[in-house]
């Protein structure tokens, strides 16, 4: 009898599980894509403001230096070593 109340319990739950998914399930995902939306157009809104800070005048010249590389290699680079052949 007890197995029989677990397994009617079970079933019970799945099935109101079932329905209330249906009933809240558009809800929550119709909130959960807001939230979404208005996140990326946080970041998207930061991204654009950050860009037009930065607006060069049309005729202006801008030179970017690039640093310059030392090269430190040494000329020494190892052991030649000269294998031969034995038959």
């Amino acid at each position: 009898m007890a197995f029989l109340k677990t397994i009617l319990i079970v079933l019970l739950v799945y099935y109101l599980l079932k329905i209330l998914a249906r009933w809240f399930g558009p809800k929550i995902f119709s909130y959960a894509a807001k939230k979404t939306e208005e996140r990326f157009r946080e970041k998207f809104e930061g991204f654009a403001n950050q860009d037009m800070g930065n607006e060069e005048q049309i005729g202006d010249i801008i030179i970017d230096k690039k640093p310059t590389k030392q090269n430190k290699a040494s000329k020494k680079v190892g052991e030649y070593i000269e294998f031969e052949e034995l038959d």
